[in-house]
Order: structure tokens, then sequence, then C-alpha cells
């Protein structure tokens, strides 16, 4: 994992290798850490990523939670296709899509990229 904070606005959290049981928790001290900074967006990066568990999901979905209390978009990117597969299986690409709730939010939440956006 590494993050690039050069946009504090967006920083990128790059995950590889195994999201599982084993490994998820740095990837979830470092969401909490940018979190913490409320920046418009965090964006994480799958590109080289091998394998994902229902932990790592949960963190993705931790994620997106905590950011809709602090009106911080989630986006995902270059996301693998049996990632994608997941996210539509079990509903998460729906809740990605999903703007942050809350008062003075002004940015649209765009959660998985060429995936319209909810608007209800």
């Amino acid at each position: 994992m590494s993050v690039d904070r050069a946009n504090p606005e967006a920083p990128v959290i790059s995950i590889g290798g195994d999201l599982a049981f084993t490994t998820v928790e740095p990837l979830r001290a470092e969401v909490d850490r940018a979190l913490a900074e409320r920046p418009s967006v965090i964006v994480l990066d799958f590109a080289q990523l091998l394998f994902i568990d229902s932990t790592g999901l949960a963190v993705i979905v931790h994620a997106w939670r905590e950011g809709q209390h602090c009106g911080t978009t989630l986006r995902l990117r270059n996301i693998p296709r049996f990632l994608e597969t997941i996210l539509d299986i079990t509903g998460v690409t729906g809740l990605l899509a999903r703007p942050p709730a809350g008062p003075g939010v002004d940015h649209p939440g765009t959660g998985l990229p060429g995936r319209p956006v909810a608007t209800t």
C-alpha cells in the first residue's frame, strides 16, 4: 500500500496484493487518517490488487460510510474485473454512486467511473 498526498483535497491510496483479513488493518487505518483531514475526495486505486475477501470489502464500505458523515466522496479507480463483479453482486456499486449527504456539500458523488450517479 502507498499513499499519495500531493493533492491534500484528493489523497490517493494505492492497494496492491491481497486485501484480506490478515492484511486489511493498515488500509483501514490509512483511510481513517485520510478522512480525519476531511478531503473533498479519497481515491482508492486497485491497479495492483490481486485478491479481496469480505474484510477488504468491508473497508471499502467503511470508507464510503465514514466519508458520507464528513462530506468526502469515495472514488475507486483501476478496478479489476473480479472486484467490479464483487461490488455489483454485493450491491456496493449502488452505495458508491450516492453523493455524500449533509449541508454544505457541493461536490457530486461519482463513485465508480462510467456509472450514473443516483439522484434520489
